[in-house]
């Protein structure tokens, strides 16, 4: 059995985190520190709750045909290499799913990481680089001038991410409210 994920929330349907109609999963747990972070919420490792990555999988799976692909947010998904690693080996033999990780970790030390290799050939798209106040973009899934965009097969190009909203509100079955995307809505209570 694989070691489990710590995530924040998922969602089965979206369409501001990247290509086409996503599910999106934010892990639980980061500690880059990066100020002005628009998921506080995911930086504490002791928030979420745990899921295996075959549990997980299973559930994108129940959404083929549906969904174009699954984004993994966060949090710092790379700070869970090897539950990350088994949930993205999983979509990619089990599924035609197009596959996009956000990482606050620069292109550079994805490359010095252990996995990485492995990371890379899994993955279609790795958005890459800590988010920089000074530098906020908020458009085309670049929250900020300085992160960088790695496609890593043919599937997507540049363009693709140019059509993508900046922000979606989202109301699930259960009647939760969620606001995602690049430049997400801020919902008070």
């Amino acid at each position: 059995m694989s070691e489990a994920l710590r995530i924040h929330h998922w969602v089965p349907f979206s369409r501001s985190n990247g290509p086409g109609c996503r599910a999106v999963v934010w892990v639980q747990g980061c500690t880059l520190g990066c100020p002005g972070c628009y998921n506080p919420g995911t930086h504490s490792r002791k928030g979420g709750y745990s899921v295996l990555p075959e549990f997980l999988a299973r559930q994108f799976l129940r959404l083929s045909g549906k969904i174009e692909g699954v984004t993994i947010s966060g949090g710092e998904p790379l700070q869970q290499m090897k539950p990350l690693l088994s949930l993205l080996f999983l979509l990619r033999n089990w599924s035609n799913f197009s596959l996009i990780v956000f990482t606050g970790y620069t292109w550079s030390e994805i490359g010095w990481m252990g996995q990485s290799r492995r990371l890379l050939s899994l993955v279609d798209v790795v958005i890459a680089g800590r988010y920089e106040r000074r530098q906020r973009l908020a458009r085309s899934l670049q929250g900020s001038a300085n992160k960088t965009f790695h496609f890593l097969t043919r599937r997507y190009q540049p363009a693709d991410f140019q059509k993508i909203p900046e922000a979606e509100i989202i109301i699930t079955s259960e009647g939760e409210v969620v606001s995602t995307g690049i430049d997400p809505v801020f919902i008070r209570d």
